[in-house]
C-alpha cells in the first residue's frame, strides 16, 4: 500500500496526477469489497452420496450430511451464507455449476474436465475411496485394475474416480453410465453387468438402504483414493482471488482443527439414525 500511495505523490503535480489517483483508490476499494461484494453463495452437490450429502426424501431439496456440516460452518467463518441445495442428479448438479447457476460444488474430484468450469480449492476437505462392486456368488479374478478389461461394468453418470483411473478407464474399459446408484447395483445384482464401480462409504450406506446386502458386495482392492475438493463455478459472478484465498484459509483453518474429521464422523452417524431407514 505503501508503494502505491508513493507514486500517488510522484504524480500528484502531473495534470493527469488527480485521475490517477482517483483509479488507485477505486482499485483498492474494489480490491477490499471483493469478499463482501455478494450477499450469499449457493451450493450443489451429489445428492446421493451418504454420508456425505444425502436427501431426507425424493420430495426435498434439502441437502443433509458431512459436506453440509462443512459448508455451514464455512459459511460462518466466511460472513457469508451458503445456501446448499439439491438441482438434480449428479450429471445435473455438474451442469448447473458449470453454467453459473450455481456458485460452488460441495465436493468433488480433481478432474480435467471439471477445471475447465470451475477453479478448485486447496487442499481436499475430505478423502474418500473408490472400489469395485461385484455380485455375490458371481466369482472373477480381480487383483488390479487390469483384471476388469475383459468385463462389463457400470457407474453413475458423470462419476469420477480421479484423473488416473479416468483416463484408464476411458482407454481400456467397457462401463455402462446410469442415472442413479441404486440403478447401477441393481445391475450388478440381476447379472446385467460384472460390476460396479463406485465410492466406498456411499455405497455401503445404499447397500443396506437398498436391501442389496445380501447380493452385492465389495471387491478389494480399492482402484483409487481421492480428494474431495470445494469448487467455484468460472461463470460465478462472486468467483474472486480474494474470495478464493479466504476460502482456501478457512478450509486449512477447519482441517488442522480437526473439524473435518468429526464432519464425516457425525454425518455417518447422522445417515446410520436417520438417513438409512
Amino acid at each position: 500500500m505503501m508503494t502505491v500511495l508513493k507514486l500517488a505523490k510522484l504524480v500528484i503535480n502531473n495534470k493527469l496526477g488527480s485521475t490517477l489517483l482517483g483509479l488507485l483508490v477505486c482499485s483498492f476499494s474494489w480490491a477490499d469489497g471483493e469478499i463482501t461484494s455478494c450477499k450469499s453463495l449457493s451450493a450443489t452437490g451429489n445428492s446421493e452420496y451418504p454420508p456425505y450429502l444425502w436427501r431426507e426424501s425424493q420430495d426435498s431439496k434439502v441437502l443433509f450430511g458431512a459436506n453440509r456440516i462443512v459448508m455451514d460452518e464455512i459459511g460462518r467463518r466466511l460472513g457469508i451464507p451458503i445456501e446448499l441445495q439439491h438441482t438434480g442428479p449428479w450429471s445435473r448438479a455438474q451442469v448447473e455449476v458449470k453454467a453459473g447457476r450455481i456458485d460452488l460444488m460441495a465436493g468433488a474430484f480433481y478432474t480435467i474436465p471439471r477445471i475447465q468450469y470451475m477453479d478448485y480449492v486447496y487442499p481436499a476437505f475430505l478423502n474418500t475411496t473408490s472400489v469395485v462392486w461385484g455380485k455375490k456368488g458371481r466369482d472373477f479374478v480381480f487383483k488390479s485394475r487390469d483384471d476388469l478389461i475383459p468385463l462389463r461394468g457400470v457407474t453413475v453418470i458423470n462419476n469420477s474416480f480421479g484423473q488416473d483411473f479416468d483416463n484408464f478407464a476411458k482407454e481400456k474399459l467397457n462401463i455402462y453410465t446410469v442415472a442413479s446408484l441404486e440403478h447401477a447395483f441393481k445391475m450388478v445384482s440381476f447379472g446385467r453387468v460384472d460390476y460396479a464401480l463406485y465410492e466406498r462409504n456411499p455405497g455401503l450406506a445404499y447397500v443396506k438402504l437398498l436391501k442389496v446386502a445380501d447380493t452385492v458386495e465389495v471387491r478389494e482392492p480399492a482402484i483409487s483414493s481421492e480428494g474431495l475438493y470445494l469448487g467455484i463455478s468460472h461463470k460465478s459472478k462472486c468467483n474472486t482471488g480474494a474470495l478464493r484465498g479466504q476460502l482456501a484459509k478457512i478450509v486449512q483453518e477447519m482441517i488442522a482443527e480437526g473439524f473435518m474429521q468429526k464432519a464425516l464422523d457425525q454425518g455417518l452417524e447422522d445417515w446410520d439414525k436417520f438417513g438409512g431407514k
